[in-house]
């Protein structure tokens, strides 16, 4: 089992950062290079299905939206990415008047090494780090 945990400071509030994160549908408000997203059901158990530029696809669906805690799980369910058992969290902190983000998860890689699937997720999450901030214009 590999795992992949991310840490980050974004210079905004964590209300305006949740917002982004807990559209769980709206991932490409932040998070770009998908061709498109489509989510069905809203809340723990919603299915989003994003379609690579290729036309390849990947399936996750929401495991946990916490609201509270700022917390989201989610996993993937099918699709093209290199691995299996995946299941990630998304949990912000406050940072004074900043926030912090950690992004974590845990899998087996499929058809790849180890420390290429870490590599490559390590890549996802910094990518969508950097969206976030984009997104919040900081």
């Amino acid at each position: 089992m590999a795992s992949v945990k991310v840490s980050d400071r974004i210079n905004a509030p964590i209300e305006k950062v949740w917002e982004l994160i807990g559209d769980f549908g709206g991932i490409q408000r932040y998070s770009s290079g998908f061709k498109s997203v489509t989510c069905v059901g809203s809340g723990v158990g919603a299915v989003r299905t994003i379609t690579l530029p290729n036309d390849a696809q990947i399936q996750e669906r929401c495991e946990l939206l916490d609201a509270a805690r700022r917390t989201l799980d989610y996993s993937i369910i099918a699709g093209a990415l290199p691995l299996t058992g995946y299941l990630a969290r998304i949990q912000l902190a406050e940072d004074g008047a900043a926030t912090r983000i950690e992004w974590s998860s845990s899998f087996e890689p499929k058809g790849i090494s180890d420390a290429q699937g870490i590599t490559m997720v390590e890549g996802i999450y910094a990518g969508g780090i950097k969206g976030i901030k984009k997104a919040l214009g900081v």
